[in-house]
């Protein structure tokens, strides 16, 4: 998508009450070529009715006469579901909440209508955001949050819910159902291997989804054999296809080897073997795998890459832009042998990813994009995770698949989302061209539709004539 048509997106949706008061209840869309997100299948000339915020018949152009209010000609066009972005995060403290607040439009700019928000420290924010969005007082996309992580004493990031022992266990997780999160996210910074399997013990008992991080101090199996739902990146990924395991997860509970160190020996025992058996393992109890290629490739390289030009960079609030320099001055400390072993990780992380799905194994898209995590921006970083994911071996429709399809499954909701069929909520994207045929045609956008929200190009322009 050209930066000039992103502005007017972001134009319309930070004034979001200027185009929501003139969407009708109900409208039909013609001529579209629908892309069935499980099949791949093309259902060419289709027209698709929608009534407020559900989609309502979708039949062959000319088949039907519904009373509609409007008609939109998209000849042409293809749609798809709205984008799901399955790892962002809303943090850094009150200061940083209104530019928080202020990034959220560009999620829906890029067409990702839904986000899972992965732990930080403004979830009263984000249970108002979610409110305003939902009455369109708020253009953003719909939010998934575990609320605050938890994690160990004196821990990495503010905001989190320490815990050492089972009975504080317990307490977090009575304080996360109460305020009614979507699921439990877990860190590692500080947090003990047997306080980690508690989490997950716990957090099953009470019926409740949990994903996280992990102590390199315990096994990889044993998380998963206590329920863990979802690993978030790969570096725990790789406990499972080393051959080392058991000698590494030892010298790292004694305190012989730091999480670095414990990576570092982890990718040089990677086994083919030791991996398609884990990879089965994975698959037969249904854990969800979010690689977060993109910020990889990004953060390895900034030692060399200057982003001072990049065309989104300026919508990135100062105070945000400002948290992105502690890992800018790390990477400008990285020696020659560092290097390396980042670019030979994320090769592995590649591999990885695509022998995942060659295996079966259900793969999220997620982008971390979110305050600390620089250049990682709001909305087209999920593109590029998705092109990461081609990149690794995936097709076009399976990297769409770990999208809005997987993501809806993770929280049980695909009855409702995550596809285009009658009854489900209108969540929509218009591309100009074919995205099965090249991935980078998701960046391809001529309209999105949020919860029935319909948002055009002339709706766009409009607005823009208009602000300036």
């Amino acid at each position: 998508m050209r930066i000039t048509n992103y502005l007017f997106f972001f134009l319309i949706l930070l004034f979001s009450a200027c185009s929501n008061s003139s969407n009708p209840d109900q409208y039909l869309i013609t001529g579209v070529n629908v892309i069935d997100i499980e099949t791949g299948e093309l259902s060419e000339n289709q027209s698709i009715l929608i009534n407020k915020n559900k989609i309502a018949d979708i039949f062959e152009d000319g088949a039907k006469s519904p009373d509609a209010y409007e008609t939109i000609s998209m000849e042409g066009k293809y749609i798809i579901p709205g984008l799901w972005d399955m790892h962002i995060h809303l943090r850094g403290g009150k200061e940083l909440a209104p530019s928080n607040r202020s990034l959220l439009p560009m999620y829906l700019a890029n067409g990702v209508t839904t986000v899972r928000d992965a732990g930080g420290d403004l979830t009263p924010s984000i249970f108002d955001w979610q409110s305003q969005i939902e009455t369109g007082s708020l253009a953003g996309p719909d939010i998934y949050t575990s609320g605050p992580k938890i994690d160990g004493p004196d821990p990495t990031w503010e905001g989190s819910i320490e815990v050492v022992n089972s009975e504080e266990i317990s307490a977090a997780l009575d304080s996360l159902e109460s305020i009614g999160v979507d699921y439990v996210k877990i860190y590692e910074s500080t947090l003990s291997g047997e306080a980690y399997l508690e989490i997950i013990r716990q957090t099953k008992e009470r019926g409740l989804t949990v994903t996280g991080h992990m102590p390199m101090s315990i096994f990889i199996d044993d998380a998963i054999s206590e329920g863990l739902d979802g690993i978030e990146h790969l570096y725990y990924v790789l406990k499972g296809t080393s051959d080392r395991e058991q000698e590494i997860t030892s010298d790292v509970y004694n305190g012989r080897l730091g999480f670095w160190a414990a990576v570092a020996e982890l990718k040089e025992s990677y086994n083919e073997d030791t991996a398609r058996v884990f990879y089965q393992r994975l698959v037969e109890e249904d854990v969800y795998v979010i690689p977060t290629l993109h910020i990889d490739s990004i953060l390895s390289f900034l030692h060399e890459v200057d982003h001072s030009e990049d065309e989104y960079l300026e919508y990135i609030p100062e105070d945000i832009q400002e948290t992105y320099q502690r890992r800018v001055r790390s990477a400008q400390r990285r020696d020659a042998e560092a290097i390396r072993f980042e670019k030979e990780l994320n090769d592995l992380f590649k591999k990885v990813t695509g022998d995942m799905q060659a295996a079966g194994v259900k793969i999220l898209a997620g982008s971390d994009a979110g305050a600390y995590n620089s250049y990682v921006y709001p909305g087209i970083s999920l593109h590029k995770e998705l092109q990461e994911f081609v990149s690794s071996g995936l097709t076009p429709l399976q990297a769409l698949q770990a999208s809005s399809y997987n993501g809806s499954h993770f929280f049980g909701d695909y009855n409702q989302t995550g596809s285009i069929d009658i009854g489900k909520q209108a969540d929509l994207l218009i591309l100009d061209a074919n995205p099965l045929s090249d991935i980078k045609n998701t960046e391809q956008i001529n309209a999105v539709i949020s919860d029935g929200r319909f948002f055009t190009k002339s709706d766009l322009d409009k607005l823009f004539e208009e602000e300036n």
